[in-house]
């Protein structure tokens, strides 16, 4: 890979800094935040469509312009890990790194973040059947770095530690007894988002952080978690990513006797299944045509079946505020994330409408400008829009855990 085509970012030198990552299936994001009285983003970008055509790397500064936009040919993840890496090395900014941070997607019955050494490597390697579509590439990125720069501490921040103060009752599978011992259980995910959520809610109102909370991270992954006294005691995802709501090629719940039908019918094996229920089906299953909801809400005027896509999803999440209602034994907030909960006020409005018996209502005007609070001000139910930063989350994790300095708040 030639490096003399990569651009540089001009960023101010800083006595140090941290690097965080937050590698997927087929994206990367990172970015650097620079100490000082605030730790302060310098930089963040990604790189998108691994795997696919088109692969780029896009880098944006401080002030979220786009300074670097950069095309690789068809790239696996190992070629995209290392392209990164060349680029970051060659950014003055690199030099004042002290840390890093992953985001790694299951820590198992990890609570906390933990700095990375040998002895967690090999656990972690012991445990990618847990997530097969992403430790692997996690870990690998990780020893990538570690490689390069192997004085430069790491640490990884489990996207299932929030989950960990479920009760057992919501953890366990109703399955034999033997699974439970080899860790087959309901972990749940996104929960770097969650945790980030709840900071922002304790800052935003304390008194709310403490009571009765449903999250909605709606994205392409979506999720839903049930919190109280600012602890998760639910969430709609379980020993994988794949449970819970529908999603953009994620199937969500399903009867488990689908899998002997279409073995038997089809002669359907567990890897093409596997493949099925996690990028075959959801959105882009029920529509045929897309798995991004922007595209479906557009065309389900006219498409039956994008229509069908859009009601599903909507009744879902309704579906899963009411039953998180009755786990929490009533509701006093309910806060929207992630791309769609974020910037898509018809599906938010879909999805509250009907939800007035639990004092769940909208304020049209409020809904529409993607306001910080879309409830009426007399509304029983305060209804958020939070956006969620999971890097930022990652450098607050890091810094507490290798005691860096850095200040709790942006």
């Amino acid at each position: 890979m030639k490096l003399a085509t990569h651009k540089t970012v001009e960023t101010k030198r800083e006595p140090s800094s941290l690097l965080t990552i937050n590698g997927g299936s087929s994206s990367i994001r990172f970015s650097i935040y620079e100490a000082g009285e605030t730790p302060q983003r310098s930089l963040d970008g990604k790189v998108d469509r691994i795997g696919s055509s088109g692969t780029n790397l896009a880098v944006n500064d401080s002030a979220g312009k786009l300074q670097v936009s950069l095309r690789l040919a068809a790239a696996d993840h190992r070629t995209a890990v290392g392209f990164l890496l060349d680029w970051l090395e060659a950014q003055p900014v690199f030099a004042s790194v002290k840390a890093a941070g992953h985001r790694v997607v299951h820590g198992l019955k990890h609570s906390e973040p933990q700095r990375v050494t040998p002895k967690l490597l090999a656990e972690l390697h012991r445990n990618t059947q847990y997530a097969p579509d992403h430790l692997p590439r996690e870990l690998g990125l990780i020893e990538e770095l570690m490689r390069r720069s192997p004085k430069l501490p790491q640490v990884v921040c489990f996207d299932t530690a929030f989950h960990r103060t479920m009760p057992s009752v919501a953890k366990l599978l109703p399955i034999p007894r033997r699974y439970a011992a080899k860790g087959v259980e309901r972990y749940g995910f996104h929960g770097l988002s969650y945790a980030y959520l709840m900071e922002e809610l304790d800052r935003l109102d304390p008194a709310a952080a403490k009571g009765r909370v449903i999250l909605a991270h709606l994205g392409s992954g979506a999720s839903l978690a049930a919190v109280r006294h600012g602890k998760s005691v639910d969430t709609s995802m379980g020993f994988t990513p794949t449970a819970g709501l529908v999603m953009g090629t994620r199937t969500g719940d399903l009867d488990p006797g689908l899998i002997y039908y279409l073995a038997r019918t089809e002669r359907m094996t567990a890897a093409q299944f596997q493949r099925m229920v996690n990028h075959e089906s959801g959105l882009l299953g029920v529509s045929g045509t897309s798995s991004d909801l922007r595209d479906l809400c557009e065309r389900e005027a006219t498409n039956v079946h994008a229509a069908e896509a859009v009601g599903l999803f909507c009744y879902q999440v309704k579906k899963w505020i009411g039953s998180f209602a009755a786990a929490l034994g009533g509701l006093e907030t309910l806060v929207f994330t992630a791309g769609i909960g974020e910037n898509a006020p018809v599906i938010r409005q879909r999805i509250c409408e009907g939800l007035g018996f639990l004092g769940v209502e909208l304020n049209p005007k409020r809904n529409a400008k993607n306001a910080p609070v879309i409830s009426p001000e007399a509304g029983r139910v305060k209804v958020w829009v939070i956006h969620t930063n999971e890097e930022l989350m990652i450098a607050r994790s890091v810094t507490r855990v290798l005691k860096l300095g850095f200040n709790r708040r942006t």
